[in-house]
């Protein structure tokens, strides 16, 4: 039996042949379930309703702020740049964005090492040595962008509001890649949308950094976009191969 048949038949046997039962259609309460649901619906019209969740997000304070240099010497720098136009916050906040993500990039890589160590490899996935070249990029883009916050006077610990965001946003990949009922195959689905929106923000990083006149960080963000590519690419060739050969526990069980 094939390594993919025997961790599904493996699965099953752990659920205890247990079904699905989340389809409100397969229930034989779902009669009651629709009363119930219609019980607690609060009274007002969907225009009262509207108006409602609208004076919440007016009252919504900002998700956060842009901090101040932490020295001197970065104030000067922030300063200088801000005086021919290059808009310096506008960059240190896409920067740091970068940052915190490619630090979540390089721990999501260091737990799919670790799963892949479990499992193996399965037809058309993976190899270890792919995984660890992803994992070495993204910490080498981590610690790169360090530096450039560092010379553009900025601090590469503090959360700027993009990086709040982005951080925010990415919580539900980091949950599902690090939670352990799902194997290696299943975590590389979460990893594909977090490559996907790795590739677009670092085009954008690459835009502000042209138009700031930055050369040193255009060539980086390039390389950066270039590598982010490959990622992509392995990923999804990855995901693809996982879909062609994935056979269901009912498949597998008999």
């Amino acid at each position: 039996m094939a390594r993919s048949q025997e961790e599904s038949a493996q699965r099953v046997r752990l659920l205890g042949g247990f079904t699905n039962r989340t389809g409100i259609d397969a229930s034989s309460d779902a009669d009651r379930m629709r009363e119930g649901a219609l019980a607690f619906t609060p009274e007002g019209s969907t225009d009262d309703y509207r108006k409602f969740r609208g004076g919440l997000l007016r009252e919504g304070g900002p998700i956060g702020t842009l901090p101040r240099p932490p020295s001197l010497g970065g104030a000067a720098k922030q300063a200088a740049a801000a005086a021919v136009g290059r808009r310096p916050l506008v960059l240190l906040d896409k920067l740091a964005e970068r940052l915190a993500f490619e630090r979540s990039g390089a721990r999501l890589y260091e737990t799919l090492l670790l799963k892949h160590a479990q499992e193996g490899e399965f037809a058309g996935g993976p190899t270890r040595d792919q995984l660890a070249t992803i994992h070495q990029e993204e910490l080498e883009h981590f610690r790169t962008l360090c530096d450039f916050v560092r010379r553009l006077g900025g601090d590469p610990t503090a959360v700027t509001p993009s990086a709040d965001v982005g951080g925010v946003a990415s919580m539900g990949i980091v949950q599902l890649v690090t939670d352990p009922r799902l194997g290696l195959a299943e975590s590389l689905e979460a990893i594909l949308i977090a490559e996907l929106v790795d590739h677009e923000c670092w085009r954008t990083l690459r835009m502000l950094a042209r138009e700031a006149g930055n050369d040193e960080l255009t060539e980086f963000a390039e390389r950066a976009e270039s590598e982010e590519d490959r990622h992509l690419a392995w990923v999804r060739s990855w995901v693809q191969a996982r879909a062609r050969g994935e056979e269901t526990p009912d498949e597998t069980a008999g």
